[in-house]
Formats: structure tokens, sequence, C-alpha cells
């Protein structure tokens, strides 16, 4: 049992409160998942330059050390955000060099990247997690969140949610898929590198290969119904918006509400409950094996 959440915001007079409106709803969902939690933030406007989220997995956080020699090593405009052991690294030097310069150094992984993607991922409940890294704070257009109770991988970094692929472009998963490994097995000699042994991460990478391959996100979907076995509520947050599908016998709760400000998804009622509006909202309960979809306009 997981719990999922995701904001869009219409108004984007309203941009700057995306954190403030989206806490609750992730903090509603603590009894899903009190072992680990994330969040996908998207931010109104691209950069210009690649946006890298990354996490110190162990040892001594010392962000000053690892720009030094990121800049000793690959010359270039390099920039860090930073906030305990989660940074956000902005780069115009080439991807693929910072990429592999990243992967030699002990303790540091990539866990997003793109022009408008910041990700947050740790352990620990959904409260302490926000509160650690000021997830009150954050603004953009869109965000997608996850609580998790492991019922089927470790509980680290690595295995919470938001899982990501590609740029720009995240999933998170209430549910289990029965054949992620035949899905491995599919994409692995296409040279697609699966960084976990969970489930989730299968179909993420699935379906955003497929949206590498030209398929629209709903086309990718509709693929997946056919790949990928099992039960699932899934929530994806792509550059321009989210997407959310159920399986189709729709073992997994999910509920929307949509106002003129807003679309807001979660797993249960009472993480929406806060929202300004909800009472006048247009509610109602994804149907199985249907794609939503909604963008900014």
């Amino acid at each position: 049992m997981c719990g999922i959440v995701g904001l869009l915001l219409k108004n984007p007079s309203w941009d700057h409160r995306l954190g403030e409106l989206l806490v609750p709803m992730l903090v509603g969902m603590t009894d899903r998942g009190p072992d680990s939690a994330g969040l996908a933030v998207f931010a109104t406007t691209p950069t210009t330059a690649t946006k890298l989220s990354l996490f110190q997995l162990h040892g001594p956080v010392d962000w000053a050390a690892f720009m030094r020699v990121l800049a000793r090593d690959l010359p270039g405009e390099h920039g860090l955000h930073e906030s305990g052991r989660h940074a956000v690294l902005s780069t115009r030097a080439d991807v693929a060099a910072v990429r592999q310069h990243i992967a030699g150094l002990p303790g540091v992984v990539i866990l997003s990247q793109g022009h408008q993607i910041d990700l947050y991922k740790d352990i620990g409940t959904p409260g302490a997690i926000a509160e650690r890294y000021g997830f009150g704070r954050l603004a953009g257009s869109h965000a997608v969140g996850h609580t998790r109770m492991a019922t089927e991988s470790a509980v680290t970094p690595a295995h919470a949610h938001p899982f990501t692929a590609g740029e720009d472009f995240c999933l998170v998963h209430n549910g289990s898929l029965s054949n992620p490994n035949l899905v491995r097995r599919k994409l692995e000699p296409l040279g697609i590198h699966f960084e976990t042994d969970n489930d989730t991460e299968a179909a993420c990478r699935f379906l955003e290969w497929r949206m590498r391959e030209g398929d629209s996100i709903e086309k990718a979907i509709d693929q997946g119904f056919t790949e990928l076995d099992g039960f699932f509520t899934f929530l994806i947050g792509t550059q321009d918006g989210l997407s959310l599908v159920r399986d189709p016998f729709a073992c997994k709760p999910a509920i929307v509400a949509e106002t003129d400000s807003y679309v807001a998804v979660a797993s249960e009622f009472r993480s929406l409950a806060h929202l300004p509006g909800v009472a006048s909202a247009k509610l109602f309960e994804p149907q199985p094996r249907t794609i939503y979809s909604w963008k900014r306009a």
C-alpha cells in the first residue's frame, strides 16, 4: 500500500503556493506510506541549463568539495543549490560528461535530469522529509508526490518514488507489477540501464522509452496495458502536465478534484480536503483503463 498525490495549477498566480498546498496532501498519505517519500516539482519556465537533482547517499555532506572537483575536472558554467543531502546542479557543460564524472564519485547519485524537474526523495515519514527539504517553500506549475509502504524491495532513497527516466519525466505508483523482470529483459538489450530492483522503475523506463520512440504519453500508456502486468495506479509528470491511469480492474484507489484553479489527484480524499474551493470542485473517481491527462493552458 502506497499513497500518491499530484497537483497542477491552472492559475499561474498560484505558482508560489505549490509547495504550501502540496505538503498537506503528502502528509495526508502518511498512513499509506510511512517508510519513505518523494516529490518531483516542475518549474514554470524551463532553464536553458540542464538541471541534475543529486543525493548524497552516505558519508559527510560536502557539496563545496564536490563543486571544486567538478570545476577542476570539467571546466564550465556550473551552479549548485544545496539542501542537506540533496542538491540541484545546473550545468552548461556536456551532460553525458557530467553524468560520467558523478558516477565516479563515492556516494553521490543522480535522481533526475531535465530543464524543469527538481526531484527530492528520502527515507522517513512524509512530514519529516517535507520539513527536511523545505517542501512548503517550493514553487512551480505542477508536482507529483508519493509515500511508500515497501512490499517488494528495500527501503532506501533509491527505491523511493518518484522514479525518473530521460528528461523531465517521472512516475509514481500505487500497486504491484508481476512481470518487471520481463520488462527489464526487453529493455536492457536496447541499452536502457536499471538502477534498482523496484518494479516501478520497470514501468517508468518502459513508458519513457516508448515516448522517446515517438509515442505520445497516451499511446505509451496504452502500450503499457499490453506489456505491464499487475495492479497499478500510475501518476506521471512531464514537462507540460500530469497523466493518470488505473489498471483494467481499478484495484488501487484514486480521486480527482478539479476547479478553475487546479487539478489535484490523491489516493484518498483526505489529502484533498484542505484545498481552497474543494467543496465546489468537480470530484470523480478515475475509471479503469482510462487515460486522463491535464496540461497547463
